[in-house]
């Protein structure tokens, strides 16, 4: 007597369950570069593949050029769970967490191989965690590139630095570094980074090569040393709370995903870096200084001031475990 009703309840439950599972989660993805750059194109290539490989289960919204958020709210609206990815540099999570600013001390790194290695070290993949509490999560470094010094004079020693004022982006490491080498700084956005360049404003820079040749900077920058010194890099990151209220499974698979496309971003923009240094050396606008062993050694004992005044606040820890990748890397 009572199957029929106990038969259609099963039956209301079952289509209640699969209408729950049917609603697919949604990942809004803003950024704030073009879609044909290495993150741009990354950003893409993740939505391609989170679609084909959790069809129906996750939709990947992409809104590139800061047609979304923008360089300055975007961190509020990533916390406020309006947009659940984010790849922004590095020095945007300063007010976050001060151990990033690993990356900015000059000359620690011997070059983008030892990056990586850090990056996927025990301390590396600890700096991922390190805003958890401000509801944030890393989930992968994403390349720019290794910055290198353009000038209007030869910088082949640090001493050659004195005198010149070098646009910078905003970050305390940065401001340290150039006074290490009795040289003065200005903040000054990208965008209005060449026209400073070309009026005198400043008389430096660093940038990744595919920086320096995007915005032209080679036609007003007669010298640029190959220094590697620093590492420009974004972090891909989400909203805490979202991320880790994914289905276990579900993120299993993306996580998986993310680790492809970090792959991918970073060969392209190591790619279009090496391309672009090609580009700028043809052009003939530049003499491309390239440093001797000895050079490189008194770039990186002058700048070694600077790790001791952060060492408080990045961490001894992380810094010896950077150092660690150079000494293995020689050996």
């Amino acid at each position: 007597m009572f199957k029929p009703i106990i038969t259609f309840v099963g039956l209301l439950l079952a289509l209640t369950a699969t209408a729950v599972e049917a609603e697919p989660i949604v990942i809004k993805f803003s950024h704030v570069v073009a879609e044909d750059t290495p993150k741009g194109k990354g950003a893409l290539l993740f939505k391609r593949l989170v679609e084909e490989r959790l069809p129906g289960q996750v939709t990947v919204e992409v809104y590139p050029n800061s047609t979304l958020f923008g360089d300055n709210n975007e961190l509020d609206a990533l916390n406020n769970n309006e947009v659940q990815l984010l790849a922004p540099s590095l020095a945007k999570f300063e007010k976050y967490t001060k151990q990033v600013q690993v990356f900015d001390l000059p000359f620690l790194f011997d070059d983008l191989e030892a990056v990586n290695r850090f990056q996927k070290r025990a301390k590396g993949r600890q700096l991922l965690r390190s805003m958890e509490q401000e509801n944030i999560t890393g989930l992968a470094y994403w390349h720019n590139g290794m910055k290198q010094l353009s000038a209007t004079k030869p910088l082949r020693m640090p001493t050659d630095a004195a005198g010149l004022a070098f646009r910078i982006q905003p970050s305390g490491v940065l401001e340290s570094q150039f006074a290490q080498l009795g040289a003065s700084t200005r903040k000054i956005p990208f965008g209005e980074a060449f026209g400073a360049l070309q009026n005198g404003t400043v008389q430096g820079a660093e940038n990744p090569w595919s920086n320096i040749y995007s915005k032209k900077m080679h036609t007003v920058q007669p010298y640029i040393t190959e220094t590697n010194h620093g590492v420009l890099d974004y972090m891909l990151v989400s909203n805490t709370r979202f991320w880790f209220g994914i289905p276990h499974r579900i993120r299993t698979e993306l996580e998986g995903i993310i680790e492809e496309v970090t792959y991918e971003v970073n060969r392209a923009a190591e790619e279009a870096n090496q391309a672009d240094r090609e580009r700028i050396r043809k052009a003939g606008t530049s003499e491309i200084i390239e440093l001797t062993p000895e050079q490189r050694e008194a770039w990186r004992e002058a700048m070694r001031p600077v790790w001791k005044e952060f060492e408080p606040v990045i961490g001894a820890d992380i810094i010896k475990a950077a150092q660690t990748v150079n000494r293995k890397q020689r050996h």
